[in-house]
């Protein structure tokens, strides 16, 4: 019977697909939706985000690399949007710095995981 945390499956890339849709509505909301916050709440919470999309994105077999790549051109193109009319709000480099360093410790946790894994499998 197969575990339904393994790689690749359903529930993996459900996770990741509800990620992403959080993502969207946490980066895309009008400013009236953000809810004020001590100062660095903000920059918290890009890296959880940005860490989570890392994680779930591995766990639903994305390649390291390719994910990367994705993500930070995300975080980049999602700060490019926030200071256009359409969302807006402000663009960060902060947010943008918070966004990287998040998808680097989600990388390098789901790594330190899977290593893990596959060391007690053995």
């Amino acid at each position: 019977m197969s575990s339904p945390f393994r790689v690749h499956g359903a529930l993996s890339r459900g996770v990741l697909a509800v990620a992403v849709l959080i993502s969207l509505a946490v980066l895309f909301a009008p400013p009236s939706d953000v809810p004020d916050s001590p100062p660095g709440v903000d920059k918290l919470v890009h890296l959880l985000l940005f860490a989570t999309l890392a994680v779930s994105g591995r766990w639903a077999g994305v390649g390291r690399g390719v994910l990367a790549g994705l993500l930070v051109l995300y975080a980049a193109g999602s700060e490019l949007l926030q200071a256009t009319d359409l969302v807006g709000r402000d663009a960060s480099v902060g947010d943008l710095l918070a966004d990287v360093v998040g998808v680097l410790l989600g990388l390098t946790a789901w790594a330190a995981w899977a290593g893990r894994n596959r060391a007690t499998a053995h």
